[in-house]
């Protein structure tokens, strides 16, 4: 077994210093700044491998290569992506990295409502709450239909919540399910996620 940690890349505060620090000897890490459909090169594979590898570690993981919407609907260019997609895990393959895991779920690949939940010992957490993806769903996103794929006591509770949301929780709500998988550079507008 090798204890490994999950690091969002350069942009993330948590430095690789700081998870060999803590321990850890593997890395699990993803190439954050390509976007969904977009080749892993051998170059950038190479070059994430030699960040870990300078900090002490071994980059063990990729989570994940993103699975683009034509694939996972067999449409449009799916063949396309799908090739991109192979000759990336080829690349990652040849820089030494031979696990990949993956999210294979329609759109936003997963779903929180709240990215930093806090803790009574003062850490943080991500977090889902139905609830407030309900209220996300019918007053920020206003899907069509919406109001019948929940209960009403589900509905009058979601009402509630955004009703006594400010501005700044209403933006912050949407962006925590809206942001796609975190470190991605893929967020969507809920105009976009409503189309």
């Amino acid at each position: 077994m090798i204890e490994s940690w999950r690091w969002y890349g350069p942009s993330d505060p948590v430095t690789l210093r700081d998870i060999r620090q803590a321990g850890a000897a593997g890395i699990v890490t993803a190439l954050h700044e390509v976007k969904c459909g977009e080749l892993w090169t051998r170059e950038a594979v190479a070059e994430r491998a030699r960040m870990v590898e300078e900090a002490g570690m071994k980059w063990v993981v990729a989570e994940s290569i993103a699975v683009h919407e034509d694939i996972k609907t067999r449409s449009g260019n799916w063949k396309h992506y799908l090739e991109v997609y192979k000759q990336s895990l080829r690349n990652l393959a040849a820089g030494g990295v031979k696990v990949v895991c993956y999210n294979f779920m329609p759109v936003l690949d997963w779903t929180r409502s709240d990215l930093a939940f806090p803790l009574e010992d003062g850490s943080s957490v991500l977090k889902y709450d139905a609830v407030r993806v309900a209220a996300f769903d019918l007053f920020i996103l206003e899907r069509a239909g919406a109001a019948d794929n929940y209960a009403p006591e589900t509905v009058a509770r979601a009402r509630e919540l955004f009703q006594s949301m400010d501005g700044d929780a209403r933006k912050a709500l949407a962006d925590s399910i809206l942001l796609g998988l975190p470190g991605t550079v893929d967020d969507l507008t809920p105009e976009q996620f409503r189309e």
